[in-house]
């Protein structure tokens, strides 16, 4: 029996992989990645590589085995994710796998943004596999801000079309955290955890986090949804995750992703990854 990461060369698989390697022995943990060379470092910690691609699924085959314990980090490819995921789901079935654990999207089924819809049908796809599985449905990371500081400094303003919306977010590293204690603890089968941060915050209060941060006077710009659109395909990205984005933002005006269940503290072992902290570390790596 493995500790099987699929995604494990991606940036939340990687964290997974040093939170299980630093409780449980490498040789007891094997990555499911498409590329054996960006994978070598896996390989020199003892990490089993397993080579295998989302969008093959016969690379799958080899991918799982009986007893595993399986992680499915989804795909990044927003509207090819729901083929991917079926093909691993299928491929674990198969391995007869001893669990099934699944990184979804803060309120599952209750989640009416576009961004959750291929969580949502995976979800209902792993509970007709009849599989043990985990839902961990993890909210918005704060990198997803933190990540994109050089436009806010450059113009001096976060600009969303969130409204007073709040945000419960929380790092990578804190969602890592939960997803190592699912695979590697017992009690887990068969259930399903609500990921968020401990604090949900605005954007104005982001806002303000940035210039405490930087000593530069940072202002939120709440726009119409049209607007944020056209700033976004204005600097670069495709309209149609553009779209996605200011989906989201609609959402968090709903106060879709504010909810703390307290879900991710309890399974990390500790206190979620404060705003303050992470927008530090941001500013720090500029």
């Amino acid at each position: 029996m493995s500790i099987v990461v699929t995604g494990a060369t991606g940036e939340l698989g990687r964290l997974v992989i040093d939170q299980l390697v630093a409780t449980v022995p490498a040789g007891s943990v094997a990555a499911v990645v498409r590329d054996k060379e960006k994978a070598a470092g896996l390989a020199a910690r003892g990490i089993e590589l397993r080579i295998a691609d989302y969008n093959h699924p016969e690379t799958l085959a080899g991918a799982f085995r009986a007893g595993d314990r399986v992680l499915l980090i989804s795909g990044s490819e927003v509207g090819r994710r729901v083929p991917q995921h079926s093909a691993v789901i299928d491929a674990a079935k198969a391995a007869g796998v001893a669990q099934l654990a699944y990184t979804g999207v803060l309120g599952g089924p209750d989640a009416d943004f576009q961004l959750a819809a291929e969580h949502q049908v995976t979800e209902r796809l792993i509970l007709a596999s009849g599989l043990p599985y985990t839902f961990l449905r993890n909210g918005w990371y704060t990198e997803n801000y933190t990540a994109n500081l050089a436009p806010v400094l450059e113009h001096g303003a976060v600009v969303a079309n969130a409204g007073e919306g709040r945000v419960a977010s929380a790092s990578r590293a804190d969602y890592a955290a939960a997803a190592a204690a699912v695979l590697t603890g017992d009690g887990h089968l068969n259930a399903t955890y609500e990921l968020s941060g401990d604090v949900a915050w605005s954007l104005a209060e982001y806002a303000a986090t940035v210039a405490a941060a930087t000593g530069k006077e940072i202002a939120y710009k709440n726009v119409p949804a049209a607007v944020h659109q056209e700033i976004l395909v204005g600097a670069g990205l495709p309209e149609g995750f553009a779209a996605i984005l200011v989906d989201v933002d609609e959402a968090i005006g709903r106060g879709l992703l504010a909810g703390t269940s307290g879900d991710l503290s309890r399974l990390a072992g500790r206190p979620t990854t404060p705003l303050a902290d992470s927008v530090k570390a941001a500013v720090a790596g500029i």
